[in-house]
């Protein structure tokens, strides 16, 4: 699967909307399948379904 990326642009409780960095999509996950340190602004990455802090 290839690498997505995202920026954090909303926290809501128990949720984070993100924006793909790509195609200005959004996507409406669980802050459970995030690291701990995420935080609006943070640009995430995704390898298989799994999401780190890009470097």
């Amino acid at each position: 699967m290839e690498e997505k990326h995202y920026t954090v642009i909303k926290i809501e409780g128990e949720y984070a909307t993100l924006r793909d960095n790509e195609n200005g999509g959004e996507l409406f996950i669980a802050m459970a399948l995030l690291p701990m340190e995420t935080d609006i602004g943070v640009r995430l990455v995704s390898r298989d379904l799994i999401f780190s802090v890009e470097d």
